[in-house]
């Protein structure tokens, strides 16, 4: 079946890869609903166009998984075939996070995410910051191999801090290897100065990656779900002054949208698709309604953007 709309989709830095301008990720979620809910939300992500798909290993911690870390890649894996994915016209990411290193090598920690999921390959691995003891050149030949021997197509960064980013993308070049394709960092209207600075800028430009926002709605503040008794990962933050700060930006937001038509978490996602380096931006869904609502982003005009800027 092909997509009801035709989402818009670019180039991922400077690599072969084409992305929706949306992205779906997955944070723990699809082994923390029921597996025909987590099938909905597939089904509706691809009927909506989005063909960027980011899963992760985590560890358990619902205390029910059958094995104690990368369950959330094989319920992905599951849910990817069950909803009829076309492999060839995905951009599937995933992540290393160096947790076994150096036990596990890249090339170890990867297959065991591909064997989980049942995949031949990913399209995109980012990598975590390297541990202690793993410097920045190294890394970038442990995940350049990874790409040499067809486990992966291209390679991003996922929050790092610009300093390491830019020896990440200097390593590369010396190594006649191709750089990051992807800064996959949280970026969001309460806080911007991670991608925003001046050093920050200057990394992407140099590196060509595109910025894959990441944490658009400050997990879930900004959507004003907390202010109606909903419960999440900022649920033990709530009197902090920067929740409390969101929170009230939340509220704005809120507003604007009951006078739009659209949902706060739209409006989030249409600020961080302004910045002119975004190539695409990430957002979680337990619903089909929620893929919906934020997929009305796309449709904002430039000017409601400009009120945005202004709250």
């Amino acid at each position: 079946m092909p997509p009801e709309r035709e989402m818009p989709r670019g180039p991922l830095g400077r690599s072969e890869l084409e992305v929706s301008r949306l992205a779906l990720g997955s944070w723990r979620t699809f082994e923390r609903i029921p597996r025909e809910d987590g099938l909905a939300v597939m089904l509706a992500a691809r009927e909506h166009g989005l063909n960027f798909l980011d899963d992760a290993r985590y560890d358990d911690e619902t205390g029910t998984a059958p094995i104690p870390t990368g369950y959330s890649e094989v319920l992905f894996g599951d849910l990817f075939r069950a909803a009829g994915w076309d492999r060839a016209d995905t951009v599937v990411a995933n992540k290393l996070w160096w947790e076994f290193w150096p036990e596990q090598d890249a090339v170890a920690e990867l297959d065991g995410s591909l064997d989980r999921m049942g995949f031949d390959y990913v399209d995109l691995i980012y990598a975590n910051p390297p541990p202690a003891g793993l410097g920045v050149a190294d890394m970038v030949a442990a995940v350049s191999e990874l790409i040499r021997a067809g486990k992966a197509r291209a390679w991003g960064i996922v929050n790092w801090e610009a300093g390491p980013f830019l020896e990440a993308i200097r390593a590369a070049e010396a190594q006649g290897v191709p750089p990051p394709c992807a800064a996959q960092l949280p970026y969001s209207l309460v806080s911007r100065d991670w991608v925003e600075s001046e050093e920050m800028s200057a990394a992407l430009a140099a590196s060509g990656a595109g910025l894959v926002a990441s944490f658009v709605m400050a997990g879930g503040v900004l959507t004003g779900k907390y202010d109606a008794g909903g419960h999440g990962r900022a649920s033990d933050e709530l009197d902090t002054p920067r929740v409390r700060e969101a929170r009230e930006l939340g509220r704005r937001l809120g507003a604007l949208g009951s006078e739009l038509g659209v949902s706060a978490g739209a409006l989030a996602i249409a600020f961080a698709l302004a910045n002119p380096a975004a190539a695409s931006v990430l957002f979680g869904a337990t619903s089909p309604a929620q893929i919906a609502e934020n997929v009305a982003a796309l449709d904002l005009e430039p000017v409601i953007v400009a009120r945005l800027l202004g709250l």
